[in-house]
């Protein structure tokens, strides 16, 4: 169908959005006295809205479609599956696509994690993980083991526990009072480094540290896990220094503590690797995922367990008495096979690893602009930090994030093209995270929007 036609289908949509549905982390009342636009088709890596407005998706809608819009293969799968077995729960039994998408995932896992545990999303995820960390503990004999070490601003997720996790206080404080045994450790924010600036190894050891200060500090016989980002979204892309992650896995293994790597972003191809912690060198005992496993086409996640990990609920009579409706679903499970079989056959994974250097370098071009504080990043995983001061690295006050963050920002990129997320869980960022299949092209027309409206013209609103 062509965009015109689609554009005049349903015209006041979002008017009627803006009446009748709740969108996820907005505020209602914004909606009412300026409506957002409505998406109604997206092909490759474009989008276009009911008034056929089109824009680059620079960031996989939100960190997921991996393999761009408009994929016939997997929808085709999807649809032959629904036809076959539309669901049936895993409980207790199983459906074929979910055995076979758990068994391709396991092959492609660092280490031993070759148990997985489908749940509908990355949150489910992150929740699951810290129930399972709980009762692993209590069956092998050290049942005072419960907390969880996350780290500052990191998001890992909105239900109860995941949200305990979380380490954005903004974002928790109406939802008081959350799962007790949640504990926070600095991130890797080099640019915002208070020790260390000049030395990333050192700095790394030194994040690394404050972690293992944490476990001392509460006991090692009450912690459990240990929960991160390889890339740590929230606050920015941070990226871990070197050595920092093979640093917090020596301080897991010595005092008993798990390593849960939350790859729901950072999975599935995003830093040119099925999974980001073999692309860091680390592995984890247990790793959470989602988004990029069907590219966003149907709702799924995954914890993915370790061997040794799992061994204590192969006893008789063990239960995990944890699930979830949706979880394994056959339909989301075979769009996640087409998926990972259109990542292999265009060789996806390989083609972020010769062009994340050309991206960063685009990217880095806009350090020209005075706005623009750091750019940094992995793979098709960045953010540019953006300042009141390049010198001093002054940041912006809470009235001036508000005006630009849910103002100024969202709807100047939108209007020039450009479909990315402005964000201040910390400082204020643009993060921009495209398909896996973008290059050159898509690249500069980036840079070149984000030039636009970064410039001091559009800034200056503030």
């Amino acid at each position: 169908m062509a965009v015109d036609q689609l554009t005049t289908r349903t015209p006041d949509t979002s008017e009627r959005a803006a009446r009748h549905l709740w969108m996820h982390f907005s505020s209602l009342g914004k909606m009412v006295d300026s409506p957002p636009p409505t998406v109604v088709r997206g092909s490759g890596a474009y989008l276009w809205d009911e008034t056929g407005h089109r824009v680059l998706d620079g960031l996989s809608s939100l960190f997921a479609v991996q393999v761009g819009h408009g994929r016939d293969d997997i929808v085709r799968a999807a649809s032959a599956q629904a036809e076959q077995l539309a669901y049936f729960p895993v409980w207790g039994y199983a459906n074929q696509p979910a055995v076979e998408l758990a068994e391709r995932l396991a092959e492609h896992t660092p280490g031993d994690l070759n148990r997985v545990f489908f749940t509908s999303g990355g949150g489910e995820a992150v929740e699951s993980a810290w129930k399972l960390a709980k009762q692993y503990f209590k069956l092998v004999g050290k049942p005072l083991k419960h907390k969880v070490i996350s780290r500052a601003v990191a998001y890992h997720g909105t239900p109860h526990g995941a949200l305990s996790i979380t380490g954005v206080p903004g974002m928790k404080q109406d939802f008081e009072p959350l799962v007790p045994g949640a504990l926070r450790a600095p991130n890797t924010n080099l640019y915002r480094a208070s020790e260390h600036a000049d030395d990333p190894e050192a700095f790394g050891r030194w994040a690394a540290n404050r972690i293992e200060e944490v476990i001392l500090s509460e006991g090692p016989q009450t912690v459990a896990a240990v929960v991160l980002e390889p890339v740590q979204n929230s606050g920015g892309c941070l990226t871990p220094p070197p050595g920092y992650l093979a640093r917090v896995r020596e301080i897991c293994d010595r005092h008993d503590v798990l390593l849960v790597a939350d790859e729901v972003i950072c999975a599935f191809g995003r830093h040119g690797t099925m999974f980001a912690s073999s692309k860091f060198g680390v592995t984890p005992d247990i790793i959470t995922c989602a988004k990029g496993m069907t590219s966003g086409y149907v709702p799924m996640g995954a914890m993915i367990v370790s061997d040794r990990i799992s061994e204590p609920f192969m006893e008789p009579g063990v239960t995990f008495l944890h699930g979830y409706t949706f979880g394994g679903h056959p339909v989301a499970a075979a769009a996640a096979l087409a998926n990972l079989d259109v990542m292999e056959a265009e060789g996806l994974f390989q083609h972020v690893r010769d062009h994340e250097s050309a991206f960063q370098a685009t990217l880095e071009r806009l350090r020209d602009l005075p706005v623009v504080g750091d750019v940094r990043g992995d793979g098709y995983f960045w953010a540019i930090e953006l300042v009141k001061d390049q010198e001093s690295k002054e940041t912006f006050d809470s009235a001036e994030r508000e005006h630009l963050v849910r103002g100024v920002l969202p709807r100047a990129l939108w209007d020039a093209g450009l479909y990315c997320r402005p964000d201040d869980r910390g400082d204020v960022v643009v993060q921009l995270a495209p398909p896996l299949t973008c290059g050159q092209a898509e690249f500069d027309e980036m840079e070149q929007i984000l030039r636009g409206v970064l410039s001091d013209e559009v800034v200056s609103r503030i």
